[in-house]
């Protein structure tokens, strides 16, 4: 074979790879989903991928299973609607444990998935904080429906919730020990967390401004400390006329049996709205009956949105109970993330930049829980709080509210 010849060949070999490398897509930063490695869309085929995380186990399950409930219900009534543009829209549910080292973990996987649009999570606050860095490092929307501490989103472009900040509802609650209950001094119990910690520091703040004198303060933590007969005890004799648990509902039950069985103290109970979960109430028994909690968002008011009514009703259908503030809360959320990808396609720098545009109520997301838009540092400051008190082993609308300006 002589040397024009062999020329001739390998160059129609080359051709020949070239033509399959074509065919293939190979070489072109694209997968077979119509993304490319950094995880924008460039093309109608292939499912839309939003990941949820939260704690799927844990003390704080009973969380995370209403989180993956409204989750699954706003993606199956979006698929059945046809999808965004005729593709399907797929869930990723991680579990974080409600553990800031597992939310970490689960942060750095979620963000390498490059097929995930935007992280609906995390809950807990202490989470939500611990993976912060890691979504902002590698530009993926972490928009939380739970998370309350008001250090979450400061100092993080790509974080983002929907729903006050712990600085107003300890505000609110201080205000609603003074001016609705009338009392003039409160113990006060916290977990020694992010959540706990900040909401309690927020209370005390207020209560010095209003004059509610506090207790000194007794911390505890989650899922560690189990006897609290010893520290309900250290307030005995102290002229508490009420008391606040800053923490989640474990740990609130065995207070507030301790308190109300143990001691027999019959004062009022306020708690923040880690507490509102209808565990609490079958963890407690009687002693949680006239305990008054705040959260974002109640039902049954009698003067519910047709969202809300809408959403209750489909909820309840599909599964056989009624949804929660955080499954409310995480309606929206899915909900807000689906207008941003129908707006502007998956990818995830212009998602980002779709969530800091909403910043008035005409650009908001209107929802089960009201209008959602952000300040610059992605707070939500649209939404007040409410009060719910638990009667005949149920939480309904408190007689008095009391509204608080953010």
């Amino acid at each position: 074979m002589n040397h024009m010849k062999v020329i001739q060949r390998i160059n129609l070999l080359l051709l020949s790879l070239f033509g399959f490398c074509l065919l293939i897509g190979c070489g072109d930063g694209h997968d077979h989903a119509g993304h490319d490695h950094s995880g924008h869309s460039h093309g109608p085929q292939g499912d839309i991928l939003i990941a949820i995380a939260g704690p799927m186990s844990g003390s704080g399950a009973a969380f995370g299973e209403q989180i993956k409930k409204a989750a699954t219900l706003k993606i199956e009534q979006i698929n059945a609607a046809g999808g965004i543009d005729g593709r399907k829209v797929k869930l990723q549910i991680e579990d974080d444990k409600g553990d800031p080292t597992e939310a970490a973990n689960v942060a750095r996987k979620l963000a390498a998935m490059k097929k995930v649009s935007i992280v609906i999570g995390h809950f807990n606050s202490s989470c939500s904080k611990s993976a912060k860095d890691e979504y902002n490092r590698k530009g993926v929307v972490e928009f939380s429906p739970g998370s309350t501490n008001v250090d979450v989103c400061r100092g993080g472009p790509w974080t983002f919730r929907n729903l006050y900040r712990d600085d107003y509802q300890g505000t609110f609650l201080a205000r609603y020990a003074k001016e609705i209950l009338k009392v003039n001094k409160v113990a006060v119990f916290f977990d020694n967390d992010d959540y706990g910690a900040g909401l309690k520091n927020a209370f005390i703040s207020e209560a010095k401004k209003i004059d509610l004198a506090v207790i000194q303060p007794i911390p505890y933590q989650r899922e560690r400390t189990q006897d609290f007969k010893p520290l309900v005890e250290q307030i005995k004799g102290q002229g508490a006329g009420a008391v606040f648990i800053s923490g989640l509902f474990n740990e609130a039950a065995l207070i507030s049996k301790a308190l109300r069985n143990d001691l027999k103290m019959d004062v009022p109970v306020l708690a923040g709205d880690g507490v509102y979960e209808p565990k609490y109430i079958s963890l407690a028994g009687r002693a949680a009956e006239g305990t008054y909690i705040t959260t974002p968002f109640l039902f049954n008011t009698g003067n519910d949105s047709k969202e809300a009514v809408a959403f209750m009703s489909a909820y309840k259908k599909k599964y056989d109970e009624e949804p929660s503030t955080w499954s409310a809360l995480t309606y929206d959320a899915v909900g807000m993330a689906i207008a941003a990808i129908d707006e502007v396609g998956t990818d995830r720098k212009k998602i980002k930049e779709w969530f800091a545009a909403c910043t008035t109520a005409d650009k908001g997301y209107k929802g089960v829980t009201g209008i959602t838009f952000f300040d610059k540092e992605g707070d939500c400051y649209s939404k007040g709080a409410s009060v719910a008190i638990v009667s005949e082993k149920k939480f309904k609308p408190a007689p008095q509210q009391l509204t608080v300006e953010q």
